[in-house]
């Protein structure tokens, strides 16, 4: 102990002038923070839906965040063209925010734009233009805890959808959904988590539903694997008329008009057993 003690007083004596300082200064936490992210699944469901007609998934994103509470973020992941995006097959979000705690609560608000680069959302409401599928809602979220409850609400036609039946043609803005979440952490490794969703839609016919979900996840090195279970009451019978959850193997614009294979559909809203790994870092 006394030759530490010595061997430190030494480096002391003989360091340079500001080393003690650049020392000290580095260790000082950043207020900067940039995190990746990625997974790998069996399935991807947006709010209990199916995107990706049964089929796996990857997914990956990146978010900046500042010790003021602010944040910026983008997160991405393929999709199907039947799940609503015509000649679509990727699905870019671009989010942006401030998250703050106080004590054990928790307050998030902020923006997210949905964007399908290739897709043309113009064949879904016989639009003047034929730009892409695009989402954009406003959110703010609460948290206490392992609970925590959101609201979104879209600010222009959801999904660049329009309205259907007797509402043909208005629009779909004002479209929110309403979630809450809870996520406990078990020890060892272990977690639990669980969602309940609700979705209502505006001028959309069977558009509303409810959504849920329950899972556990295990941390092995580093790396979260999930199992998870995804259901929802959603009108998505193929053997029902006007179910707007009975998607398509793809869509696409075929001279300005959409093509759907009819040949192969499913009920986007089915229950599913989803497996998972993810690697944050």
């Amino acid at each position: 102990m006394k030759k530490s003690l010595i061997a430190l007083a030494l480096v002391g004596a003989f360091a340079a002038p500001g080393a003690v300082q650049v020392a000290a200064a580095a260790d000082e936490a950043s207020p900067h923070t940039i995190t990746g992210n990625m997974t790998l699944a069996t399935s991807y469901r947006f709010r209990g839906i199916d995107q990706t007609y049964g089929k796996p998934t990857l997914q990956g994103g990146i978010d900046y965040s500042h010790a003021s509470g602010l944040y910026v973020g983008n997160w991405n992941s393929n999709v199907s063209s039947g799940a609503g995006f015509p000649d679509g097959n990727l699905e870019m979000d671009f989010y942006g925010g401030w998250r703050g705690a106080f004590g054990d609560f928790g307050v998030d608000v902020g923006a997210i734009y949905y964007y399908y680069p290739g897709s043309d959302g113009g064949v879904l409401d016989t639009r003047a233009d034929d730009g892409p599928v695009t989402n954009k809602e406003i959110y703010l979220g609460a948290s206490w805890k392992f609970v925590s409850v959101k609201y979104s609400y879209s600010i222009d036609d959801y999904f660049s959808l329009r309205g259907t039946s007797t509402n043909a043609g208005k629009s779909t803005s004002g479209t929110s959904y309403l979630e809450t979440n809870l996520s406990y952490d078990l020890g060892n490794g272990w977690g639990v988590n669980g969602h309940v969703g609700r979705l209502y839609t505006k001028n959309i016919k069977n558009g509303d539903y409810t959504d849920w979900k329950v899972g556990v996840t295990k941390d092995v090195s580093g790396w979260i694997v999930g199992l998870s279970y995804v259901d929802t009451n959603a009108d998505g019978n193929c053997k029902k008329a006007f179910q707007p959850y009975c998607f398509s193997s793809s869509n696409s614009d075929v001279s300005g008009a959409l093509v759907t294979n009819t040949s192969k559909t499913k009920d986007a809203g089915r229950g599913i057993a989803i497996l998972s790994v993810s690697k944050s870092f």
